[in-house]
């Protein structure tokens, strides 16, 4: 795909609200349907035998495991942590997930039950998921995570102001989260469903990753339209287009809806056909699931057994 980078100096792009909006309304509009069919093709890749082993684990090593219900209890957030750490009791060449991803008030929890394993533990902040707080409020519940023990934050940016064309607003809000997170990382969610076009998608990502984003995020999964190979397309082209401009590397992480060994493989060929071998790496690419963990070990197992076991077989989140 070509380059969506844009021509212009990036210094003063932030200096007013009017520069900020010249800049992100100057990027390439996005072609849709052009979008959406690149998308539907790299899908129908074809990952074989010891390929397909690769990419599973790769996918298992991505994987922010998951659990942001008001039902979560201390029990509940210990055994995800000992499935993050151990997938398959059974077979210890499983590799452990990149992160458990909790609400603040289970950090501390999650933080001890991983104590030694390598393992991160990131929190949703800022009144996730709708985001309407006061931004002392927000800026309260990132310092609260990160004083818990929280490795990464998971902020969810102001639609309604971005959506009003306030975007110096969201950019600000967005740098004093990044400050707040002090040596935590921060993952920026874009809710992408409430973004509505893919122009919207792209000023979005862009004024993220000029704000300090370490990441860029689909969705809250929490609304009705999640990660889609398209929109996490159009955001690898984004990561892609800003190290070239920047020379600094942002990760991307589809969140919701993500559940089958075969959608996360489809994700890891947009990754390495759009933004190249360099973001297949936990490091720069994450899967936000629940539910996807699951399918990764039946069909791990079915691999290395020739059987398919079924749920039966693998641990309930």
């Amino acid at each position: 795909m070509p380059s969506t980078a844009p021509a212009l100096p990036l210094a003063d792009v932030t200096v007013s609200d009017a520069a900020l909006r010249r800049f992100l309304h100057g990027l390439p509009g996005v072609d849709a349907v052009g979008l959406e069919s690149r998308a539907a093709a790299l899908g129908t890749r074809s990952i074989k035998t010891t390929a397909k082993s690769y990419a599973i684990d790769l996918a298992i090593s991505m994987i922010d495991l998951t659990t942001l219900e008001g039902s979560d209890t201390p029990g509940k957030v210990r055994s995800l942590c000992a499935k993050g750490a151990a997938p398959d009791p059974s077979d210890r060449s499983v590799p452990a997930v990149a992160a458990i991803c909790v609400y603040s008030d289970m950090v501390r929890e999650a933080k001890e039950a991983l104590r030694g394993t390598g393992i991160a533990v990131a929190s949703v902040a800022t009144a996730f998921p709708a985001g309407r707080a006061a931004r002392s409020v927000k800026l309260a519940d990132t310092r609260e995570a990160v004083a818990a023990g929280a490795d990464e934050v998971d902020m969810v940016i102001d639609r309604g102001a971005f959506l009003s064309g306030r975007y110096l607003q969201v950019f600000e809000e967005i740098t004093a989260v990044k400050a707040a997170c002090g040596e935590a990382h921060l993952k920026v969610i874009l809710e992408n469903g409430e973004l509505a076009t893919y122009d919207a998608i792209r000023r979005a990502s862009w004024l993220a990753m000029l704000a300090g984003a370490d990441f860029i995020k689909t969705s809250t999964g929490k609304v009705a339209v999640n990660a889609t190979p398209a929109n996490t397309l159009l955001m690898l082209e984004a990561v892609r287009d800003f190290r070239a401009t920047t020379g600094r590397q942002v990760g991307v992480k589809p969140a919701g809806g993500i559940r089958t060994a075969k959608d996360a493989l489809k994700y890891l060929v947009l990754v390495n056909e759009t933004a190249g071998d360099d973001w297949l790496d936990p490091a720069w690419f994450r899967f936000g699931a629940s539910s996807l963990l699951n399918d990764l070990l039946m069909q791990r197992q079915k691999l290395t057994t020739g059987r398919y076991s079924g749920p039966d077989y693998v641990t309930v989140d």
